[in-house]
């Protein structure tokens, strides 16, 4: 037998002989009907993506998440449905469908997969209910892709009449490619709309030539730095030894660092503001 690593159709795969009926009820299991995938394989993004794609007989163009999953964003929850855009509305559990008229110039193909380009796929996230998921979301684009917003006001030009343009146009000013993970979108996005100026994102830090950190976020002229640390900063000796010595280097260059939590993020905002804002402060900032 073959070894089959991703989503396939049954049907090609029993007319080539690659596997028997046997071995399709014993080692795959189906996603879809014809599709199938090898037993106890996580279902993730992009293999949904490429199933559901298949399951449409190569016809659909990928959208929404399925498009970013393609493009290898990251931070998509696997439990969200693919999304397919094509004319004909047959449903299928798994598979969120839209059937939106699509111009040339909105679709491209990768992998031999027709996908929308990541100015449409944007136009789309960007619309959908939730102002800071669709930032988000189209952060995360942009930093694996060459999105850029006049495109995508291109497309807020040609679809006047589409729903949710408002929120886009509002994300679209928030978007920034520098965010790495969703909870640094979150903390840029809380120092914005508590009124602060929109910080620098991966701001690198020289000593003697030599690049020796990136900083999440900040004001480089004010030497005021903001780092959103993760579970494993904490948890992590290695991580957090590293980060020790870091934060040392930085210091002695005359950075002000305030930290971030998820803890801090979530529940207390307001500190993270005030902190923030004695930091910008302290260096002399107008603020």
């Amino acid at each position: 037998m073959t070894d089959l690593k991703g989503p396939f159709l049954a049907s090609e795969a029993l007319a080539a002989g690659i596997v028997t009926r046997h071995q399709l009820r014993t080692h795959f299991q189906s996603v879809h009907r014809n599709v199938y995938v090898p037993s106890g394989q996580r279902l993730t993004p992009l293999n949904r993506a490429v199933a559901a794609w298949l399951w449409s007989a190569r016809r659909a163009t990928l959208a929404g998440m399925s498009a970013s999953a393609v493009f290898r964003t990251k931070w998509i929850d696997d439990w969200l449905p693919a999304e397919l855009n094509r004319s004909a509305r047959d449903k299928t559990t798994g598979i969120l469908l839209h059937s939106d008229v699509l111009a040339d110039d909105e679709t491209c193909v990768r992998n031999g997969m027709a996908l929308t380009t990541p100015a449409r796929t944007a136009f789309d996230l960007g619309r959908r209910k939730g102002l800071q998921t669709a930032v988000i979301r189209i952060d995360a684009l942009a930093h694996v892709t060459e999105l850029k917003i006049a495109d995508v006001d291109l497309l807020i030009d040609r679809h006047r009449g589409a729903r949710g343009l408002v929120q886009l146009r509002r994300a679209l000013d928030l978007v920034d490619g520098g965010s790495e993970s969703p909870w640094e979108t979150r903390t840029r996005l809380a120092l914005v709309s508590a009124g602060l100026p929109s910080p620098r994102t991966q701001i690198p830090v020289c000593d003697r030539g030599c690049v020796i950190a990136r900083i999440d976020m900040g004001w480089e002229e004010f030497l005021v730095g903001v780092e959103f640390d993760g579970a494993q900063h904490w948890t992590d000796p290695a991580q957090r030894t590293w980060d020790i010595d870091r934060l040392a280097q930085l210091e002695a260059l005359g950075w002000r660092i305030v930290r971030v939590s998820a803890d801090l993020l979530r529940h207390r905002p307001a500190v993270l503001t005030a902190r923030v804002l004695d930091a910008l402060r302290a260096a002399g900032a107008p603020v």
